[in-house]
Protein backbone atom coordinates (compact mmCIF):
# COMPACT_ATOMS: atom_id res chain seq x y z
CA UNK A 1 0.00 0.00 0.00
CA UNK A 2 2.98 2.45 0.48
CA UNK A 3 4.23 1.61 -2.35
CA UNK A 4 1.47 2.68 -4.28
CA UNK A 5 0.86 5.96 -2.39
CA UNK A 6 4.52 6.86 -3.05
CA UNK A 7 3.88 5.81 -6.69
CA UNK A 8 0.54 8.32 -6.87
CA UNK A 9 2.30 11.10 -4.91
CA UNK A 10 5.64 11.00 -7.69
CA UNK A 11 3.22 10.85 -10.42
CA UNK A 12 1.20 13.64 -9.24
CA UNK A 13 4.63 15.69 -8.93
CA UNK A 14 5.45 14.72 -12.32
CA UNK A 15 2.19 16.50 -13.54
CA UNK A 16 2.57 19.10 -11.63
CA UNK A 17 6.16 20.15 -13.50
CA UNK A 18 4.75 19.03 -16.75
CA UNK A 19 1.76 21.82 -16.35
CA UNK A 20 4.20 23.82 -15.33
CA UNK A 21 6.13 23.71 -18.26
CA UNK A 22 3.26 23.59 -20.65
CA UNK A 23 1.43 26.52 -19.37
CA UNK A 24 5.25 28.55 -19.64
CA UNK A 25 5.90 27.13 -22.93
CA UNK A 26 2.23 27.52 -24.45
CA UNK A 27 2.38 31.46 -23.63
CA UNK A 28 6.60 32.13 -23.39
CA UNK A 29 8.15 29.70 -25.73
CA UNK A 30 11.66 30.54 -24.86
CA UNK A 31 11.12 30.61 -21.06
CA UNK A 32 10.31 27.22 -20.92
CA UNK A 33 13.66 26.46 -18.79
CA UNK A 34 12.20 28.93 -15.87
CA UNK A 35 9.55 26.41 -15.52
CA UNK A 36 11.77 23.44 -14.71
CA UNK A 37 13.54 26.23 -12.54
CA UNK A 38 10.47 27.22 -10.55
CA UNK A 39 9.11 23.82 -10.54
CA UNK A 40 12.69 22.61 -8.77
CA UNK A 41 12.51 25.38 -6.39
CA UNK A 42 8.95 24.68 -5.84
CA UNK A 43 9.86 21.58 -4.76
CA UNK A 44 12.55 22.16 -2.63
CA UNK A 45 10.38 24.68 -0.41
CA UNK A 46 7.77 21.83 -0.23
CA UNK A 47 10.70 19.48 0.75
CA UNK A 48 12.06 22.27 3.43
CA UNK A 49 8.56 22.02 4.91
CA UNK A 50 8.13 18.50 4.91
CA UNK A 51 11.70 18.09 6.22
CA UNK A 52 10.85 20.07 9.20
CA UNK A 53 7.51 18.78 9.81
CA UNK A 54 7.92 14.87 9.39
CA UNK A 55 12.00 14.05 9.80
CA UNK A 56 11.60 12.39 13.45
CA UNK A 57 7.53 11.74 13.02
CA UNK A 58 6.61 8.37 13.80
CA UNK A 59 4.93 8.51 10.49
CA UNK A 60 7.94 7.58 8.62
CA UNK A 61 5.36 6.89 5.45
CA UNK A 62 4.01 10.33 5.03
CA UNK A 63 7.79 11.62 5.02
CA UNK A 64 8.35 8.93 1.77
CA UNK A 65 5.39 9.94 -0.08
CA UNK A 66 5.89 13.59 0.48
CA UNK A 67 9.77 13.76 -0.38
CA UNK A 68 10.35 10.72 -2.50
CA UNK A 69 7.21 10.59 -3.85
CA UNK A 70 5.63 13.88 -4.92
CA UNK A 71 8.88 15.97 -4.67
CA UNK A 72 10.90 13.46 -6.28
CA UNK A 73 8.26 13.43 -9.04
CA UNK A 74 8.45 17.22 -8.95
CA UNK A 75 11.69 17.65 -9.41
CA UNK A 76 13.97 17.45 -11.87
CA UNK A 77 17.92 17.79 -11.67
CA UNK A 78 18.61 15.93 -15.04
CA UNK A 79 16.21 18.87 -16.83
CA UNK A 80 17.90 21.70 -14.47
CA UNK A 81 21.45 20.96 -16.63
CA UNK A 82 20.49 19.03 -19.43
CA UNK A 83 18.32 22.56 -20.70
CA UNK A 84 21.17 24.63 -20.21
CA UNK A 85 23.82 22.08 -21.94
CA UNK A 86 21.17 22.04 -25.14
CA UNK A 87 21.45 25.94 -24.81
CA UNK A 88 25.14 26.06 -24.84
CA UNK A 89 25.13 23.86 -28.24
CA UNK A 90 22.81 26.57 -29.34
CA UNK A 91 25.31 29.53 -28.51
CA UNK A 92 23.01 30.97 -25.85
CA UNK A 93 25.91 31.18 -23.42
CA UNK A 94 24.41 33.98 -20.72
CA UNK A 95 21.14 31.82 -20.73
CA UNK A 96 22.64 28.92 -19.73
CA UNK A 97 24.95 30.25 -17.10
CA UNK A 98 21.63 32.35 -15.93
CA UNK A 99 20.04 28.98 -15.19
CA UNK A 100 23.00 27.17 -14.09
CA UNK A 101 23.09 29.63 -11.26
CA UNK A 102 19.97 30.67 -10.42
CA UNK A 103 18.73 27.44 -10.54
CA UNK A 104 20.83 26.14 -7.24
CA UNK A 105 20.27 29.68 -5.55
CA UNK A 106 16.29 29.88 -5.99
CA UNK A 107 16.21 26.07 -4.87
CA UNK A 108 17.85 26.51 -1.55
CA UNK A 109 16.16 29.83 -0.69
CA UNK A 110 12.65 27.75 -1.26
CA UNK A 111 14.02 25.07 0.91
CA UNK A 112 14.61 27.59 3.57
CA UNK A 113 11.32 29.12 3.20
CA UNK A 114 9.84 26.03 3.57
CA UNK A 115 11.92 25.25 6.49
CA UNK A 116 11.00 29.14 8.20
CA UNK A 117 7.07 28.05 7.34
CA UNK A 118 6.79 24.39 8.69
CA UNK A 119 8.49 26.60 12.33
Amino acid sequence: MNLLALTVAGAIGCVVRYVFEYAVRRHHPTQRPWATVAANALGCGIAGWAAYRLVGSADVDARNIVLTGFCGGLTTFSSAFAIPAILVREHHWRYSVALVIATPLFCSALFVIGVAIAR
